[in-house]
């Protein structure tokens, strides 16, 4: 279990869409200062957000943000970019830069803040993976995810004898910016976020915040071929 109330908690990504709905959540359940960080950001009018610029893919960036958010108690690996949607028709740099944010960018961030969560008693490390973590046919950001969801499980490995919380969340498709290009149901990304928020709290490894979610996970146990959708 980690206390949300009187934390102080960064969110990579979190001035709009999911990220911006995870930092609200926070707020609301009595977080004293959450660094929301964005490429550019823009100021709150919440005195208790602090905005920070940060670009995850490099590592000068990583390390300015972790001296800043030196204070950290939880930290939650939310900012990611979409792309390269076919391996084979998708240029390899494009490939290359999605992991550069999605993979790379939150192992960066792992690896900063590790030893101030331990300072701090062991906290928690939050990983906003997908539904695509276990998904085929979504190109480079679905493997993205997959190396994510994997690299999750052997942070909590690495980080369990700090006593360090690692938390892999799993989403289908959530009303936010990323996702306006697909016509399909989506989530409340309010709703996820109070999820996210619940399992901080009650110490869970992992969130899987909807029905589509939850099935796809129990499918991994059956035939390969039924990982697709439609």
């Amino acid at each position: 279990m980690v206390n949300i109330k009187g934390s102080t908690v960064v969110v990579t990504g979190g001035q709009r869409g999911l990220g911006k709905a995870i930092v609200d959540e926070l707020l609301r359940r009595g977080a004293a200062k959450v660094y929301a960080t964005a490429r550019s950001p823009k100021p709150s009018e919440d005195p208790r957000v602090v905005s920070v610029a940060l670009d995850v893919t490099k590592p000068d960036s990583v390390a300015a943000l972790a001296v800043t958010a030196s204070d950290a108690d939880i930290v939650i690996n939310n900012a990611g970019i979409i792309g390269a949607s076919s391996l084979l028709s998708s240029d390899i740099e494009e490939v290359r830069a999605v992991f550069e944010t999605n993979y790379f960018g939150a192992l960066r961030i792992a690896k900063a803040f590790a030893p101030i969560l331990a300072d701090h008693g062991g906290g928690a490390l939050v990983d906003i993976a997908s539904i695509l973590s276990w998904v085929a046919g979504f190109g480079g950001y679905g493997d993205s995810k997959a190396a994510l969801w994997s690299a999750t499980n052997s942070l909590r490995i690495e980080l369990e004898k700090q006593g360090t919380l690692v938390t892999g969340v799993h989403l289908s498709f959530t009303e936010t910016e990323m996702a306006s290009g697909f016509d399909v149901p989506k989530n409340d990304p309010r709703q996820v976020a109070r999820q996210i928020a619940d399992g901080i709290e009650r110490g869970d490894v992992e969130v899987l915040a909807d029905d589509d979610t939850r099935y796809m996970k129990s499918a991994l146990s059956g035939p390969v071929e039924a990982l697709r959708v439609g």
